[in-house]
């Protein structure tokens, strides 16, 4: 048996996330179907994340094992075929046995993206948050700031019924830019929780807004308590940008 880690990439506009669901369409869905074109097979894949409904990911990375045997290249060619225009398999390399797409990864980049502008871009739809507010970047680089390191989150992740785990993350970047009209937040950190990042970035455009100060950042981390953060800012200006993995030791198989 082969192991297989794809790099894919989509636009998640018309997809109500990643991981399959009983009454919408989602990623994984659309890419199994297609995978059992190619390979008359549906194998267990494992995915880096599972993105939220209308997430983005510039880099997504899953792993399966197959015994096929048709190479890397042709793969990707094959699946880019049957696969639809928004979403597009990058690389195929074959990967060490014990290799797992999310188990292995060791951590994660995020961008959001936000259209700091008077009028909205109609071909940004979907794919941006639309802010017609001025954004000082000095005092959003200064809450930003307060994320690094290894903090606990729990103030910065949505009540659900998942399992509850260790809410400490180490948040190794994070920083805003702009440029032009587009203004961008970055952030990396060894993991995030559910809608980790889109509370951040909700949370920080109350500092912009002169609803909270940039230390104010500080006191919420400390509070542990969600109800002490911002709003959670839309799904459609997130995107997953980078997935880091080590010693992988992959070839193209």
């Amino acid at each position: 048996m082969r192991n297989l880690l794809l790099r894919i990439r989509y636009d998640g506009a018309k997809y109500h996330g990643w991981q399959i669901q009983k009454n919408a369409v989602t990623v994984q869905q659309v890419f199994q179907e297609a995978l059992f074109k190619v390979l008359g097979e549906t194998p267990d894949i494992k995915a880096c994340s599972r993105t939220d409904s209308y997430v983005h990911a510039l880099e997504f990375c899953i792993s399966f094992k197959t015994g096929r045997v048709i190479p890397c290249a042709r793969l990707a060619g094959a699946l880019n075929h049957f696969l639809p225009e928004d979403i597009a398999v990058l690389s195929c390399t074959q990967v060490p046995p014990g290799f797992h797409a999310r188990y292995s990864c060791k951590g994660k980049e995020y961008i959001y993206r936000i259209y700091n502008c008077g009028t909205r871009d109609p071909f940004l739809n979907g794919r941006v948050l639309n802010y017609r507010y001025a954004l000082d970047l000095e005092q959003l680089n200064s809450a930003a700031a307060f994320f690094l390191g290894r903090h606990d989150f729990t103030s910065f992740c949505a009540v659900d019924s998942r399992r509850r785990e260790n809410m400490e993350r180490t948040v190794t970047k994070s920083v805003w830019a702009r440029g032009g009209d587009m203004v961008t937040y970055s952030v990396a950190a060894d993991g995030f929780l559910y809608h980790m990042v889109r509370i951040m970035v909700g949370t920080m455009l109350r500092v912009a807004q002169g609803r909270l100060g940039p230390e104010d950042i500080r006191r919420i981390l400390s509070a542990k308590d969600r109800a002490c953060a911002g709003p959670t800012a839309p799904a459609q200006g997130l995107f997953l940008k980078k997935v880091f993995y080590e010693d992988v030791n992959s070839d193209e198989g």
